[in-house]
């Protein structure tokens, strides 16, 4: 079957805008952008991984609902800050939406469409026109349709995991500035705060649920080989 070639983001330009970029941003840029430093800081900081975000759509012609949720988390994060709300409502936010992810990835589990399918892009990178086959001739599409919602409520649980990090990171992170602060100071200290929760989330939390995402993958291949009979050149589409 014919497939669309989307080309492969580079984890080490993604790492560099959403993660090191906006960091560096916001705990050294201040200093060079005048009275309203902190400001301008924050704001152009949260405006690189925006402005990545939606050129990644627009070139690739995709939603991905993931990355939505988080340019939605990142603009919530600027607004929070420019109001100057408390650290409640930054941890409150860090858990609610991973969580808010987690409800709806189990919910599909309920659908006729789990969006497992969705977030490996099944077919982008896999030959359903052979997988299917082979589940009609094995008489396996029972099996299968139990594979794909056992994968996609360890998906869901990805996200769960990640809410109660989240929210025990953020918790450990943000603290409520002194209001006596000029408000240059307080932007600072907030800015800092983000930006440790920027670095440190990617860390402590983005780095090892990709394992878990890996494993997930892992087990669904696994469960197609086993169901179908091929072998992994033939699950996936080799493109040449």
């Amino acid at each position: 079957m014919a497939s669309k070639n989307i080309k492969k983001e580079n984890p080490l330009i993604s790492l560099a805008v959403n993660v090191i970029v906006p960091y560096l941003i916001l705990t050294k840029a201040a200093a060079y952008l005048g009275d309203k430093g902190p400001t301008w800081a924050l704001l152009i900081a949260l405006s690189i991984p925006l402005t990545y975000g939606i050129h990644d759509y627009l070139k690739n012609d995709r939603t991905n609902y993931i990355s939505i949720f988080g340019l939605i988390n990142t603009l919530f994060t600027g607004g929070f800050a420019l109001l100057e709300l408390s650290s409640t409502w930054f941890i409150v936010k860090e858990a609610a939406f991973p969580f808010i992810l987690g409800a709806m990835v189990l919910f599909s589990s309920f659908s006729k469409k789990p969006v497992i399918k969705f977030m490996f892009n099944f077919a982008q990178i896999m030959d359903i026109d052979k997988i299917n086959s082979k589940l009609d001739q094995n008489q396996s599409h029972t099996k299968y349709e139990k594979l794909l919602i056992n994968t996609n409520n360890l998906f869901a649980l990805s996200f769960f995991i990640s809410a109660f990090l989240n929210f025990t990171l953020a918790y450990w992170v943000f603290k409520d500035i002194d209001p006596t602060l000029t408000e240059k100071a307080r932007l600072e200290a907030l800015n800092q705060q983000i930006a440790d929760m920027w670095w440190m989330g990617y860390v402590v939390i983005a780095l090892p649920l990709t394992g878990f995402l890996m494993f997930i993958l892992y087990k669904l291949l696994n469960g197609l080989k086993e169901l179908t009979g091929l072998e992994l050149e033939d699950i996936l589409i080799q493109n040449k």
